[in-house]
């Protein structure tokens, strides 16, 4: 580590709690596109994404005229107080392609936790009912009731204390896990008879694809048996979108991949490019059930953020980025499944479009690959109930040769470190 690397790492230590924890032990001096710099000019290619926020790459030239020129109008007024065309015309956008029987209205706010927090709002008054259900090993957010929410208490929920109540959690289907479709619904079941009455939830809230809790796809006869179990309880559907969103999974929403719709689906991440925006859209209806007021915030639907919404949604369409995770995903997925034919270790590859996971039976050898990689230059992330699943999140604008650059580190960082643990080797 450099001398400058050094003097920030003491005065990080100095100046900010404990509790906010990074990955790497180096800081970065700019980006674009798929490529990192430090401050001592070593490069990193990107596979985090800043957390599956980057589906447009860093710096994006379409991204960063957009905010430019929001800048030289107005950066706040607060929506709530003077609003301004720019957040209609991105909830008009987003309404016509949002995956909602029916019209559809959007309302924006700033994180994904916010605007899973308004979602459950919004299920509430248009139900008038309390409980909600979640899954296990789901992420939702660190507020409060998002903690609630999440089925994983290391390290979201220890040392805070009670939760909000009325909050369950029902099993969440994964082969890998042995948890079948029957056992997870068997425990939906078990809810409605030993902790809350069926009218008494207001929604069921799940992510399409679950993202901290291993990159999970929920099946599709599990969700087809989820949005009638809802409707036969009068129960909303709400589809926690805020890391599977724009483009990921080679869709624009995961839902898109299912023959059923949600009432509600949330989002934030990819949606404005690095700028922090969310959004919470649904059956008009639905949303319209919170009385004026209800809804909103400050920053909410930031006009700097809503302009990078804007060319995000442009740069996906026209560099057709749905086709591009489905292309890499696919290369990437190919790729892991030559190693998990080789390496007893892989218990299982997972891939929908750009929404790649490989998981390993052993959790030491997840961090291992993610420790030997960024010494090789990639950047990877880990998940999963015991942190033993690499995910992987580049930019799906990354270009062709470093993608290709980064899956040749990838395979000499696997053959290293599972040969390291002492793990057999299957010869290809």
């Amino acid at each position: 580590m450099s001398e400058k690397n050094n003097l920030l790492q003491q005065r990080k230590a100095q100046a900010l709690p404990k509790g906010i924890g990074t990955l790497c032990d180096w800081y970065v001096a700019r980006a674009e596109n798929a490529t990192l710099w430090d401050q001592d000019g070593n490069s990193w290619i990107d596979f985090a994404g800043g957390i599956a926020v980057l589906n447009t790459g860093h710096r994006h030239p379409r991204i960063e005229q957009a905010i430019a020129e929001q800048l030289t109008k107005f950066t706040h007024t607060a929506f709530q107080i003077t609003p301004y065309e720019s957040y209609i015309a991105l909830a008009e956008r987003i309404n016509q392609r949002v995956p909602i029987n029916g019209p559809a209205k959007t309302a924006f706010f700033t994180t994904g936790a916010e605007a899973v927090e308004n979602a459950v709002k919004v299920a509430r008054a248009y139900t008038r009912r309390h409980g909600i259900i979640t899954f296990g090993n789901a992420f939702h957010g660190r507020t409060f009731m998002t903690m609630a929410m999440t089925g994983k208490v290391a390290p979201y929920k220890r040392d805070f204390g009670p939760m909000p109540p009325s909050v369950f959690h029902a099993r969440y289907p994964s082969t890998v896990q042995g948890i079948s479709i029957e056992a997870a619904l068997t425990s939906l079941d078990e809810i409605f008879t030993q902790d809350i009455a069926p009218h008494d939830v207001a929604a069921i809230v799940l992510e399409p694809v679950q993202g901290e809790g291993g990159f999970h796809a929920a099946p599709a006869e599990f969700m087809v048996q989820l949005r009638e179990l809802a409707d036969r309880h009068g129960i909303l559907l709400i589809a926690d979108e805020v890391q599977s969103g724009f483009a990921r999974t080679g869709k624009l929403f995961a839902m898109e991949h299912y023959p059923v719709k949600a009432d509600i689906i949330t989002m934030a991440k990819s949606l404005a490019g690095g700028m922090p925006l969310s959004a919470v859209a649904g059956r008009a209806e639905v949303m319209d059930a919170p009385s004026p007021g209800g809804l909103g915030g400050t920053y909410a639907g930031n006009p700097l953020a809503i302009a990078s919404a804007h060319a995000v949604l442009d740069v996906i369409e026209e560099e057709q980025l749905c086709q591009r995770a489905v292309d890499l995903g696919a290369r990437l997925e190919a790729e892991l499944q030559v190693h998990q034919r080789r390496h007893p270790d892989i218990a299982e590859v997972r891939a929908l479009g750009s929404m790649v996971a490989m998981e390993f039976y052993q959790s030491g050898t997840a961090q291992a690959v993610q420790k030997r990689a960024m010494e090789q230059g990639l950047l990877l992330l880990t998940c999963g109930a015991k942190g033993n699943v690499i995910r992987f999140l580049y930019p799906l604008t990354i270009p062709d040769a470093q993608f290709s650059q980064a899956l040749t580190i990838l395979s000499a960082v696997i053959d290293h470190c599972v040969a390291s643990a002492g793990n057999p080797v299957v010869p290809a």
